[in-house]
């Protein structure tokens, strides 16, 4: 743990200047205690004039950030990490902008666990969150942490697939830990913390949902996994974000494909194109990766209740589906389910296909 006065150079140092200053005033310095005894030159050569003026006091309310800082701490399993110190994770130091603060709440030695990322959209098709649960459960079961951001959709789906494996799953957050985001999360949060996990974020104490750190905590994501994989995206996605950086890192990046009418498979697509590996299974990923001990497991297809025709159309996704497969989702009488289906066949919304599936049609 910090010491107090260390903890309050790093905090005073982090909300005064950006990272990027911040890490050339460390590099002349060597600490952030030194930084606040580097001579005035030094400081005028490394510094604009604005930032250079914020770094003469302590930011508005230090005080009180600083005292939530020491209590929050204080706490079991609340831990943080700062550039330099010995279990700083190799991966993510090794990209081109580390965090210089990771703040923990959780198991911490998770960091070093091998990892993989699995992002995609907040509003994904049934078939997607499917998709995410089985990929997950099946990593996780395969011996690899499963990283995502705590965020609707997608995300959520990831770390409960990992859950359901009995296996613990890293959660990077845009806020500071003392809130989660959404709301919607704070029971996944909650059970994420109890199965051993790990929640992760840059930001101090007190940092509010602000769209642009969003896109901005996806390079840890990125950095920390040793693979990516995007479950279903859109093209304008944060989810691309994401895989570009690893990209950037030298990450494997993996994309599940999806029905050529679906506006969510579109950005899946384009990762594919852009040489993304395209997978249909967990063992696809798992033939990338440094083998580990534990047998990668089959995916299976957890249940989404919907209701009326457009929640069986959602159920459906976009992809062939079997009966039984609709009557896990659906939780459906076999004779109603059937009715359903053949009225959306007549209707021209639904086609039978042989193997006895069906598949949703694209209008138009």
């Amino acid at each position: 743990m910090l010491a107090p006065a260390e903890l309050a150079a790093w905090l005073r140092l982090t909300e005064s200047v950006g990272p990027g200053a911040a890490r050339r005033l460390l590099a002349m310095a060597g600490s952030p205690q030194a930084v606040f005894d580097l001579p005035a030159a030094a400081l005028d050569q490394a510094l604009p004039g604005k930032q250079r003026q914020a770094l003469n006091k302590p930011p508005d309310h230090f005080d009180t950030l600083l005292a939530a800082a020491s209590t929050w701490l204080a706490e079991p399993g609340h831990h943080l990490l700062v550039l330099g110190d010995a279990d700083y994770p190799p991966r993510l130091l090794a990209t081109a902008d580390p965090p210089l603060l990771l703040w923990l709440q959780g198991r911490r030695e998770l960091l070093a666990a091998p990892s993989i990322a699995v992002v995609g959209s907040r509003n994904p098709t049934a078939q997607g969150g499917d998709n995410a649960r089985a990929f997950a459960r099946a990593l996780a079961q395969a011996g690899y942490a499963i990283i995502s951001g705590l965020a609707l959709g997608v995300d959520a789906a990831a770390h409960e697939g990992a859950l359901d494996a009995g296996s613990a799953t890293i959660a990077v957050v845009g806020t500071g830990l003392d809130q989660v985001y959404p709301r919607r999360n704070e029971p996944l949060a909650a059970r994420l913390l109890a199965a051993g996990g790990l929640i992760v974020s840059e930001y101090a104490l007190g940092m509010p949902v602000l769209p642009a750190n969003f896109p901005r905590r996806n390079r840890i994501i990125a950095g920390l996994a040793q693979g990516c994989l995007v479950v279903e995206a859109a093209v304008q996605s944060g989810s691309l974000i994401t895989a570009r950086l690893a990209v950037e890192a030298g990450r494997e990046v993996f994309a599940i494909p999806g029905s050529i009418h679906s506006p969510q498979a579109r950005g899946c697509h384009a990762l594919i194109r852009q040489g993304a590996k395209l997978v249909e299974s967990a063992a696809d990923i798992l033939e990338e990766l440094p083998p580990l001990d534990a047998p990668p497991q089959a995916p299976e297809e957890p249940d989404v209740p919907p209701h009326g025709q457009q929640g069986l159309l959602d159920a459906m996704g976009f992809d062939p589906v079997s009966l039984e497969a609709l009557m896990a989702r659906c939780g459906w009488p076999p004779a109603e389910l059937s009715a359903a289906l053949l009225e959306l066949e007549l209707d021209g919304q639904v086609a039978r296909l042989a193997g006895q599936l069906y598949q949703r049609r694209g209008r138009g």
